[in-house]
């Protein structure tokens, strides 16, 4: 077997492993909350008890065995790995009868539309400026952008989300309150439908690009002053490279842990930014899992998490791949070159 073959068998494998732990974790999980989770349903159905007792006693039947409250823990657990396996992520208590699949694909794509960009923009802009600082360190750039990037990176993005909501929402009324779009309208491909979506974009994209791109900046500002540092540019200088070719080399290095972030950033992407989609009332992910767990939805809260943690390790496998190729060190290491 080749070297590369063994590689991504021995990944694949660990990553598999890692996958049936989270498995164990995420159904242990809302099952530790205290309460019924079929408790609202079960009181419509008591509430309805004096028209058809016999008919509410079959359904209440039928849902203790469709969501297998009443079994062993041990066969909860089997039937949901078995499930989950198969693609079926089971039916939504808070939103019964509808597919738990059903339902975070209705809510998915907003959450996608808000992160990828904003986290790509963040990413791209933290980096260029934070590159720019460590190459300009201990000058007046570098001083003006540094107090801007620590400020940046250490203020929470909900509270940065809920002073741009206060500032130009409710004060200035420059855009809306919440939500994707005005209540009424019906999504369709028309400019009016566009122009009010994104009128309603602005706010929480803005929230996570300025609280991101500080952290981003002052990653690649260290790293940029570190490699500038390097033996190899010390002695690539003595032989008189010009400096573009040496800043290429900085650049590339440099790049390596924010390649990490940025592929981790889109591992947990899928989660959501709970709170910023909170505050700003956003259909997303996030805003699903807060209400999932707000009423003890067990298949719901299971397969956000699903989706999510499958995210997170193909980002994690799809890292491996991309510094074996970037960086000719780990390319040797790993598949023995």
């Amino acid at each position: 077997m080749s070297p590369i073959m063994r590689f991504i068998l021995r990944r694949v494998g660990f990553l598999f492993l890692t996958f049936i732990v989270f498995m164990l974790i995420i159904f242990a999980l809302p099952r530790a909350i205290p309460g019924n989770p079929l408790s609202t349903l079960l009181s419509q159905l008591f509430q309805q008890a004096q028209a058809n007792p016999e008919l509410i006693k079959a359904v209440y039947k039928r849902l203790m065995d469709e969501f297998g409250v009443g079994k062993p823990v041990h066969i909860q657990f089997i039937d949901f790995i078995s499930r989950t396996l198969r693609g079926d992520l089971g039916t939504s208590i808070a939103f019964y009868p509808r597919k738990v699949g059903e339902i975070v694909a209705a809510y998915l794509p907003w959450s996608l539309g808000l992160l990828i960009p904003a986290t790509l923009t963040s990413w791209i802009i933290g980096n260029s400026l934070g590159a720019l600082a460590g190459y300009k360190r201990k000058s007046a750039v570098d001083n003006l952008m540094l107090p801007v990037f620590l400020t940046l990176s250490q203020t929470p993005y909900y509270w940065l989300a809920m002073i741009l909501l206060y500032v130009f929402a409710v004060n200035l009324g420059v855009f809306p309150i919440g939500g994707a779009y005005s209540s009424g309208r019906i999504p369709s491909l028309t400019f009016e439908f566009i122009a009010d979506v994104l009128s309603h974009y602005i706010l929480p994209f803005l929230s996570i690009v300025l609280s991101a791109m500080g952290g981003w900046a002052i990653g690649m500002r260290v790293m940029v002053i570190y490699e500038l540092g390097a033996d190899y540019i010390n002695y690539a200088d003595s032989l008189g490279l010009p400096d573009r070719k040496l800043l290429r080399y900085v650049f590339k290095n440099s790049m390596l842990p924010q390649i990490t972030g940025l592929a981790l950033s889109f591992g947990t992407i899928l989660g959501g930014s709970l709170i910023t989609e909170l505050v700003f009332n956003y259909p997303g992910t996030g805003y699903l899992l807060f209400r999932a767990i707000s009423t003890l939805d067990y298949p719901l809260i299971q397969g956000v998490f699903i989706l999510l943690i499958s995210t997170l390790l193909l980002a994690n496998l799809i890292v491996d791949f991309v510094y074996a190729y970037i960086d000719p060190r780990i390319r040797t290491g790993y598949l023995g070159e």
